[in-house]
């Protein structure tokens, strides 16, 4: 089996962007990391998006999601479907929050197995950068994604209204 050359693409908009996000999930085998400040952006209330986060959870026992916020009240208030999702999937899928120390972040990223990526050079900005088959790449996010991991703790849980 030949291994697969990394793709790079850069994306300049909001509806670039959300695609690739879309394309990273369906890359997903196992794995799912989120970075983002609060989810505001990238389509995260969108049905869509929760199909393809709820295919991905029932793939396979093992998969598990971790996202990791700045802040979360935007999540609990506007996107019903994501917390139905985390209720539903709290075995598999958790939310933390950046603690004082971890908020200097501010390049949204989504990584599904250490290999497939759409990162975000500033929440701000809506250019980024599309990557499959690229675990180099994918390994050095995962490590600013474990620091990220680190300094959050658990503050969305899965008995949260969002009301």
């Amino acid at each position: 089996m030949t291994k697969a050359a990394p793709r790079h693409t850069m994306l300049n908009g909001e509806a670039e962007y959300e695609a690739a996000i879309d394309t990273v999930i369906e890359h997903a085998e196992r794995t799912l990391h989120l970075f983002d400040t609060d989810l505001a952006t990238g389509g995260f209330g969108s049905s869509r998006r929760y199909e393809g986060l709820r295919s991905f959870l029932t793939k396979h026992r093992a998969n598990r999601i971790v996202i990791v916020l700045h802040e979360t009240d935007h999540i609990t208030r506007y996107y019903p479907r994501l917390m139905q999702l985390l209720k539903l999937h709290s075995h598999a899928m958790t939310i933390l929050q950046t603690q004082e120390h971890g908020r200097i972040a501010n390049d949204p990223l989504v990584i599904a197995d250490a290999m497939h990526y759409v990162h975000r050079f500033h929440a701000d900005s809506a250019r980024a950068l599309l990557a499959l088959d690229d675990p180099a790449g994918g390994h050095q996010l995962e490590e600013r994604f474990a620091q990220l991991e680190e300094a959050a703790t658990p503050t969305v849980f899965s008995d949260t209204l969002g009301l």
